[in-house]
Formats: C-alpha cells, structure tokens, sequence
C-alpha cells in the first residue's frame, strides 16, 4: 500500500513542531499505542495541546461530550 504521509500531513493536527512521525499515521498509531495513549487527531485541537494523550483522558473527554 502506498504511504500518503504528505496528504495525511495536511490534517495532522499534532502540534508537537519536531514529530518525525506527523503524517506516517499507522508509525503514529504503534508509538502512541505502545504508550497507552492515542494520538493527537483523537482529540479536540484545545486537548491536543496538552499532550495529554491518555486512554483516561479520552475517557474523561467522551463522558463530557467533548468528543
């Protein structure tokens, strides 16, 4: 499958300036799955950049309605 990283690149909303990973989605995913965490497009922008990225928050953040 072809990689469409510059396409995906234009919706990343990640916020973090040296992210060597910002449009590479499915490398994206795997680090932030490691981590307990989803990546940045799972969350408002506001949210985003907390760099909060946890299962819990997203939790905290759906119960409110805020996703």
């Amino acid at each position: 499958m072809e990689c469409k990283k510059q396409t995906n690149a234009k919706r990343c909303n990640c916020s973090y300036a040296g992210c060597s990973k910002k449009g590479a989605c499915c490398d994206c995913l795997r680090y932030h799955l490691d981590m307990r965490q989803l990546p940045g497009c799972c969350f408002p922008d506001e949210q985003e950049r907390t760099y909060d990225r946890s299962f819990e928050r997203f939790s905290q953040l759906v119960q409110s309605g805020a996703v």
